[in-house]
């Protein structure tokens, strides 16, 4: 019979916990019962003792407990986590094309009952974040057992990349760092650059530089939207990265795509891509900042572009700044809306999940009315399913998707 330390918490925290949520936060917990170490498992209880879960304990973090299970009869051995991890995969297969699942999202953190752990699959390259203690106690039994499953059922993985570069792993008592897990008996892979190929178009991704894990993953179904709306268009991509939407306009049969972003890496990558696909001839890269760039379109009374596609990083990690970022968010969809041809088409998203849907919503709503046009919806979407989103807890549902035509 297991014996963990007791945490009681609040009534609030008890509701959120029967709610379905796996984050206990600090000022949740009322009193300990029992000695523990940080990263150990710990049961959390009612202020009556009733049991609620099991998850890691880490005294730095905000987040108290990172609960794992709700079931008495778990044992977290080997077995255990292999199981889940097994259900993770299984998952992947089922909603991804064949194709897909050689480069997606296998492990989504606490949607997987996985907390603060993210895996991402780039063909023969698995990249991971480790954000929690727990996981990062247990990653010498997790992430070999990950490889063994997925070479057990045909798939060739030479090499696992950590990408622990993160300033948010301060918080948890972690140190930053990124390099080659060492797999056992094995050398890593001479290069961190692989190619992959997404809806039809072949990328490099640099999973020790890149952005994130290495590329964005969770946009893989919405760019395929875009190209359906992009044939014989002018297309003006913002914030364009390594062009991921700008190169599936073009795929998608654009008569002339502008893929624009601040950074001169970026831009540089996104020409690579452009010349590595063929489009080349149809697609111009110029490295500006967006808002002043859409100011100076606007300046100019430009109409070239008769589609326009917004997909800005988060300008929002916090609901300290959410007010702020609305203010960004709403500055360039206005901008886009004034400078589109009526019946110009529009994409925009939020990839940050404090902004809500129904403020991202009520921001469109208010730069439509300040450009003077209505919206008329084609598309609403979220991200690619290997990026589920877990009802109960809304921190996964994060990703806003829209596409319109101005009218």
């Amino acid at each position: 019979m297991r014996n963990y330390p007791k945490f009681y918490i609040t009534k609030k925290g008890e509701r959120a916990a029967r709610g379905g949520h796996p984050w206990v936060y600090g000022e949740e917990v009322t009193r300990v019962e029992g000695r523990y170490a940080n990263g150990d498992l710990v049961d959390v209880v009612t202020d009556k003792g009733k049991y609620l879960g099991t998850g890691f304990v880490n005294d730095n973090s905000k987040i108290r407990v990172r609960m794992l299970s709700t079931n008495t009869n778990d044992k977290f051995d080997e077995a255990f986590w292999e199981r889940r991890l097994q259900y993770a995969l299984d998952y992947r297969k089922t909603v991804m094309p064949e194709d897909d699942y050689k480069c997606c999202r296998l492990i989504f953190g606490e949607a997987d009952q996985f907390p603060g752990w993210t895996v991402d699959r780039y063909n023969d390259l698995l990249v991971i974040q480790t954000l929690s203690l727990g996981i990062e106690q247990r990653k010498h039994m997790l992430i070999p057992l990950l490889v063994k499953l997925l070479r057990k059922d045909g798939e060739t993985i030479t090499g696992v990349y950590e990408r622990n570069d993160v300033k948010i792993r301060l918080l948890e008592g972690l140190e930053e760092g990124k390099g080659w897990f060492a797999l056992e008996s094995e050398v890593p892979p001479a290069s961190p650059v692989t190619t992959i190929c997404e809806n039809g178009i072949v990328y490099d991704v640099d999973v020790e530089n890149g952005q994130k894990t290495g590329f964005f993953l969770d946009q893989k179904y919405n760019r395929q939207s875009v190209a359906r709306i992009a044939k014989g268009k002018h297309v003006l991509d913002c914030f364009t990265h390594t062009g991921s939407f700008a190169l599936n306009a073009a795929k998608g049969g654009a008569a002339h795509v502008t893929a624009v972003d601040v950074s001169g890496e970026a831009c540089r990558m996104t020409a690579l891509n452009a010349e590595k696909n063929g489009v080349a001839d149809r697609m111009e890269v110029v490295q500006a900042d967006v808002f002043a760039l859409l100011d100076k379109l606007e300046a100019e009374h430009n109409r070239d572009y008769d589609f326009i596609i917004l997909d800005p990083p988060a300008f929002t990690k916090s609901r300290k700044t959410v007010r702020n970022a609305t203010a960004g968010y709403k500055d360039i969809n206005m901008k886009a809306m004034k400078l589109l041809p009526r019946g110009g088409y529009l994409a925009t998203c939020s990839c940050s999940h404090f902004m809500k849907e129904e403020l991202f919503v009520e921001m469109l709503y208010e730069a439509a009315a300040e450009a003077h046009v209505q919206l008329r919806q084609i598309e609403a979407r979220q991200q690619a399913p290997d990026h589920p989103v877990l009802w109960n807890v809304p921190e996964t549902n994060y990703l806003k998707f829209y596409i319109f035509q101005v009218v």
